[in-house]
């Protein structure tokens, strides 16, 4: 590989033209040589907007040329895993946009993969809704500011009344968003960087609008919840409840997690990034300073690019915690289509 390292683009969605593209053009020594999207016409729209000098039709092709060195995936979810496997045969390094897959079992396929290309980077986009408090949280905890950690109580909900008539969204459709649901995963993603995995769930979900149409104006089946309540036993001993919701209009704290110790209490607020606590014996929360030096950022490019140049390892986010993230998403879906009680690890094994 050159010093000069080659990015493919598949799949320019928002994220990808706000962040990724951006993000890789202020690094030092890369360029961005090729894009493919779903339709000709947003790819040459992409092509001149950020100067990109080649475009495909076929995602096949892009992977397969000689004059790329790493893809970034930017499509919907049921892409995310054969895109990877065949970056990875095709001796690229990967980055993939979040969710990481369609279910366990794929994203079991693109771990191993991984494995099997030690070699090559492989990266997910992070959830980056705690990322500028996540250290201080981990910090707090490592000096037993909560004690023992007894309750876990996560929410994101919408401050909106349910929409009956807006037209079918990917992430309504199964065939594209597999058993993704609402902001399940990128929640579970930040409090597996804080206390841990869950070892068993069990939920209850809701599908309240059954029926959207599609850009066709035909009506299709939705099956993915709209409103979901999971319980879970963390394996750090805590239990914990979580609250996923389309439904809840004019909620008065739509967004936040609280971690309850013997000791402390935190509570995140996501919207503002702020963290409050406190401890046996206050009269109640205060907001808690986070030093310059501990606040997180979005540097996702940044590391994709130093990890293909051994200068550092992906933190944000592995294989490995991805695998996590989808094992948790299969085993809700589990547990509230059959009514049973799931273990997590068992999921994708």
């Amino acid at each position: 590989m050159s010093s000069t390292i080659r990015i493919g683009i598949i799949g320019a969605g928002e994220n990808t033209r706000l962040h990724h593209i951006p993000g890789l053009k202020k690094q030092d020594s890369v360029e961005i040589v090729s894009v493919c999207n779903r339709r000709l016409e947003s790819s040459q729209k992409v092509a001149k907007e950020f100067s990109i000098p080649k475009i495909h039709t076929d995602w096949k092709t892009l992977i397969a040329s000689d004059e790329i060195d790493a893809v970034v995936i930017g499509t919907w979810p049921y892409l995310h895993c054969p895109i990877t496997l065949a970056a990875l045969d095709a001796g690229k390094h990967v980055m993939t946009e979040a969710r990481m897959a369609m279910n366990a079992q794929e994203a079991r396929l693109m771990l191993d993969k991984s494995k099997m290309n030690p070699q090559l980077v492989t990266q997910i986009v992070p959830s980056p809704i705690t990322l500028q408090i996540d250290r201080m949280v981990q910090k707090l905890i490592a000096e037993n500011f909560l004690g023992e950690i007894l309750a876990l109580d996560v929410k994101s909900n919408s401050t909106s009344f349910i929409d009956f008539s807006s037209s079918l969204h990917w992430r309504h459709d199964r065939t594209l968003s597999g058993l993704n649901i609402l902001a399940m995963g990128i929640w579970y993603e930040a409090i597996l960087r804080w206390i841990g995995e869950a070892t068993q769930v069990i939920a209850m979900s809701k599908v309240n609008v059954k029926q959207r149409k599609d850009g066709n104006g035909i009506l299709r089946s939705v099956t993915i919840p709209d409103h979901l309540d999971i319980l879970t036993k963390m394996a750090c001993g805590a239990q914990g409840h979580w609250q996923f919701s389309a439904v809840t209009g004019l909620t008065p704290s739509p967004s936040e997690a609280w971690l309850f110790g013997s000791e402390g209490t935190l509570c995140c607020n996501p919207e503002s990034a702020d963290l409050y606590g406190g401890k046996r014996g206050d009269s109640g929360l205060k907001k808690i300073s986070v030093p310059p030096e501990l606040i997180g950022k979005w540097r996702v490019e940044e590391e994709f690019i130093n990890a293909i140049r051994g200068q550092e390892k992906i933190s944000h986010t592995s294989f490995e915690e991805g695998f996590k993230y989808m094992q948790f998403t299969e085993a809700v879906s589990e547990s509230f289509w059959t009514g049973d009680t799931v273990s997590v690890q068992n999921i994708g094994r």
